[in-house]
């Protein structure tokens, strides 16, 4: 057979054409995601195939080589799977085989498809789990900034949207900040999950050839293996999912900001002020600035969260093995990294830039947010809470209240000491947890080996 058309899996018959398109699938597409980190694992293949004695030391520099240029090309973006080739674990091989002939074809001795892809969805998922890492950092420290800018800056509290107590730019901005901590520690887990290699589970039960699993775990810089086979194919679904709850937690977070950043936007609220370069018009309505780059936000950090559930109803009720029902699962997680990433950064540029209002709290439809700053002034001098609570409510409804516009909040979290300094060192204690500097190491050298 053309080794142009031949599958790697192809015997002595042919697939009805209708039946290859559908069970390819998107995967063509798809998987031009995943070729760098193919090529990678294929690096880290040879040199421990090499080293068992399965490639000699010559054949071994002459697949290095041509894979050093086919990872050049997909980093650039020219990496391409030819029409009748139906993944990217083929392209690699093929382009191997036509150019070293026989020698590219013993790269895939030891291993199956089915390890190959969880090992390149997992070297996807780290890259992408450490971009994303970065960016809610970035995020993290743009609100910490805006929350020490306006740490004295009051503005209202709402529950139920009425209007409650007084609150601060320093706590609203501080808030969002520290909850990307915890999303950030789900976003460890999830990486401590994804950081383990699968390569050498094969078809989910091993090999015969005497693979050494523990030198390719320490050349693609794992922290460790996925030891026991079956279950290193077990984890397929499983890891997309776990990965996809983190990302779903910093989405909850963006998309909460950014329903807060629409509302405290409009003209009713008129408590921030968005920049007009970041805001869109009407084609009909001269006065329009509409915050649709943050309704934006929403929608699609409102669609990430859906993934896990997707992900969910895909994999669910299967037994062990592998199944093809987990190559759909690509189709809804890979893309969703790109996507996050676009929301973090837009909208780290956009809270950098807001302006806030600072005489909000001169509008006399505000006065009653102080009435709790009033009822325990009275109680700290001495008068019962209850009574004191009676007194004000009454002071109210029969509008005698007269509020003193200021608060004496100290304790931890609180308008007066908000902590930052803590939540940050709490944020370097995650960031410093990941321990990226070892897999790019790891990575670096495999490329100049």
């Amino acid at each position: 057979m053309n080794v142009m058309t031949t599958k790697l899996w192809e015997k002595n018959g042919r697939v009805d054409g209708k039946i290859d398109t559908f069970t390819v699938g998107k995967d063509r597409e798809l998987d031009l995601y995943l070729a760098t980190y193919d090529v990678l694992g294929s690096m880290a293949h040879i040199t421990m195939l090499e080293q068992i004695g399965l490639l000699k030391t010559d054949e071994w520099a002459m697949l290095s080589a041509e894979l050093k240029q086919i990872y050049a090309s997909a980093e650039k973006g020219e990496f391409l799977i030819e029409e009748g080739v139906e993944d990217v674990h083929s392209q690699v091989e093929l382009m191997l085989t036509r150019k070293l002939g026989d020698v590219g074809k013993k790269i895939h001795s030891g291993r199956s498809r089915n390890d190959q892809v969880l090992l390149d969805l997992k070297l996807f998922t780290r890259a992408h789990l450490k971009q994303i890492a970065r960016k809610v950092e970035t995020l993290f420290h743009v609100l910490i900034r805006q929350s020490d800018a306006y740490k004295d800056v009051l503005m209202p509290g709402y529950t139920h949207l009425q209007v409650a107590m007084p609150s601060s730019f320093g706590l609203w901005f501080g808030a969002y900040a520290e909850s990307l901590v915890d999303d950030m520690t789900l976003l460890q887990a999830a990486f401590r999950i994804t950081n383990r290699n699968p390569l050498g589970s094969a078809a989910g039960y091993g090999s015969s050839f005497p693979l050494d699993r523990t030198m390719t775990t320490r050349l693609l810089g794992f922290d460790s293996m996925n030891y026991n086979v079956v279950y290193a194919q077990m984890g397929r679904g499983k890891m997309e999912r776990n990965v996809a709850f983190a990302l779903a937690s910093v989405a909850g977070t963006l998309s909460k900001l950014a329903f807060d950043a629409c509302l405290f936007s409009s003209q009713n609220f008129g408590f921030v002020k968005l920049p007009d370069e970041c805001t869109t018009g009407s084609s009909i309505m001269p006065h329009k600035k509409n915050p649709d780059v943050f309704e934006l936000i929403r929608a699609r950090c409102n669609k990430i969260q859906a993934v896990p559930s997707q992900i969910m109803m895909i994999a669910n009720n299967l037994p062990s093995g592998y199944f093809r029902d987990l190559q759909i699962i690509k189709e809804v997680f890979l893309p969703i990294f790109e996507e996050l990433e676009d929301c973090l950064d837009m909208t780290a540029y956009i809270v950098e830039r807001t302006e806030i209002n600072r005489r909000i709290l001169e509008d006399e439809r505000y006065d009653n947010l102080f009435s709790v700053e009033e009822v325990n002034r009275l109680t700290l001098e001495g008068m019962p809470f209850r009574d004191a609570y009676r007194k004000v409510g009454q002071d109210i409804a029969k509008g005698k209240f007269v509020p003193r516009k200021e608060v004496r909040h100290t304790h931890e979290g609180s308008i007066g000491n908000l902590c930052n300094d803590r939540i940050t060192a709490l944020m370097r204690q995650v960031t410093d947890g990941f321990g990226f500097a070892k897999i790019e190491e790891a990575e670096q050298n495999l490329l100049t080996r």
